[in-house]
């Protein structure tokens, strides 16, 4: 396609959640395509390593057409100009999310010059949500149903098994 928009959605998604979901469902609307972008950190230890997380990503967003799941090493902003991204892609839960993703948004901005941090909120009832809460519930034998997709509960209740 000429001129496609792509936006690229950076994080750990470990696990994906309902949040995610909803964010990722928030930017098809707005881009030609949406890069969800996995983050490879051998310094942050994650619950599920990166082809789970990349499969539990296409799992949970199987009804949408224009995404793309890729991992990748070092700054998203590189990243995004690479993807030749017009726009990096980030949630906003809440006034205490503001602070730190203002600065990496002026951070990304001298990064990647050609582009435009975009903030999206989730719906009222995901807000609260975030993966480290989830891996928390979970990791008690909780309920996370509302949380997350059925795979992505099943995954959870394997690594937790009593």
């Amino acid at each position: 396609m000429k001129n496609e928009r792509v936006a690229v959605y950076p994080g750990t998604f470990d696990p994906i959640t309902y949040g995610h979901v909803d964010i990722i469902e928030r930017a098809v609307k707005l881009f030609d395509k949406v890069i969800v972008a996995i983050a490879v950190n051998k310094n942050k230890s994650a619950l599920f390593d990166v082809d789970e997380r990349k499969m539990m990503i296409e799992k949970s967003i199987t009804h949408l057409n224009n995404v793309e799941v890729v991992t990748f090493h070092g700054l998203s902003a590189r990243f995004s100009e690479k993807m030749k991204a017009i726009a990096l892609i980030r949630g906003l839960r809440a006034v205490s999310d503001f602070e730190y993703e203002f600065q990496m948004a002026l951070i990304n901005r001298k990064i990647g010059k050609n582009t435009e941090t975009v903030f999206l909120m989730p719906t009222e009832k995901n807000t609260y949500l975030s993966s480290s809460v989830v891996r928390e519930i979970a990791s008690f034998h909780g309920d996370v149903s509302h949380f997350v997709t059925d795979y992505v509960q099943l995954k959870l209740e394997e690594k937790f098994k009593k």
